[in-house]
C-alpha cells in the first residue's frame, strides 16, 4: 500500500470497503476513476486540517473529485453505515457501555449583542446621514 494513505489502515480499510456503493458502468470508457480508498483518505485529511476542498495536496486527486465522491456517499448512506459498523467493531473489541449517556452543553450569550447589533449596523449609515444616533436620541430623551 502507497504510504500516502496510511490514514486508511488496513484493517479499517476491510471492514469499510463492503459500505462504499460500487463504481457505476461506463458503456462509453471516460478517465479511470479515483480509487475509493484514496477519496475516503482525503476526506480524513480534510476533517483532520478543515482545509477547503480544493486546498486538498494533489496526492488525494482534484478536491472537485473528492467532494462530488463525498457527496454522492453522503447520499447514500455511506457514512452512517460507516459510524454503525465502527461501533459493532468496538463494542465486540472493548464493549460499550450502553446503559448510560453523558452529554455536555453551554448556554452562551450570543457574541457582540446578536440580533439587537445587526438591527444597529444596518440603522447606522441613516443615523450617520441624519447626524444622531440612538445613543443621542435617547439621552435627550431622559434629560
Amino acid at each position: 500500500m502507497d504510504a500516502r494513505f496510511r490514514d486508511i489502515p488496513d484493517a479499517l480499510w476491510e471492514r469499510v470497503v463492503p459500505l462504499i456503493p460500487k463504481e457505476p458502468a461506463k458503456p462509453w470508457g471516460g478517465r479511470p476513476r479515483v480509487s475509493d480508498r484514496r477519496i475516503l483518505a482525503a476526506i480524513v485529511y480534510r476533517l483532520r486540517t478543515g482545509c477547503h476542498w480544493r486546498a486538498l495536496p494533489d496526492q488525494f486527486g482534484s478536491g472537485s473529485t473528492c467532494h462530488r465522491r463525498f457527496s454522492e456517499w453522503v447520499s447514500a448512506g455511506v457514512f452512517k453505515a460507516m459510524f454503525k459498523e465502527l461501533l459493532r467493531f468496538y463494542d465486540l473489541k472493548k464493549g460499550i457501555q450502553w446503559d448510560w449517556a453523558s452529554m455536555d452543553a453551554a448556554i452562551v450569550k450570543a457574541p457582540k449583542g446578536g440580533l439587537l447589533q445587526a438591527r444597529t449596523r444596518r440603522t447606522a449609515p441613516r443615523e450617520a446621514a441624519r447626524g444622531t444616533s440612538r445613543s443621542t436620541v435617547a439621552g435627550s430623551r431622559s434629560g
